[in-house]
């Protein structure tokens, strides 16, 4: 199974498109990624990324969407380990 995350683009380096790179923010974990496969991404665009790269676009709310859902699967992972103990 693969996953993609989704994360905000916070700056944008390189001129051209095979080279262009980000600081993507994913909830405040900063990672540098390719930006090739989306030469139109702006600054404060979402993208979805696999594996360093991103591979789309995303609107805003889909990946607000997205991230609400990552942080209830951590309370309910959570959760499952404190009653574990």
């Amino acid at each position: 199974m693969c996953l993609a995350v989704p994360g905000k683009v916070l700056n944008i380096t390189g001129d051209k498109p095979l080279m262009k790179k980000g600081r993507v923010s994913f909830g405040g974990i900063i990672k540098e990624v390719s930006l090739a496969y989306v030469p139109d991404v702006k600054v404060g665009s979402y993208v979805i990324v696999h594996v360093g790269f991103a591979l789309s676009i995303l609107d805003e709310e889909a990946a607000q969407k997205s991230l609400a859902e990552f942080k209830e699967m951590e309370k309910i992972l959570q959760s499952n380990n404190d009653n574990n103990l």
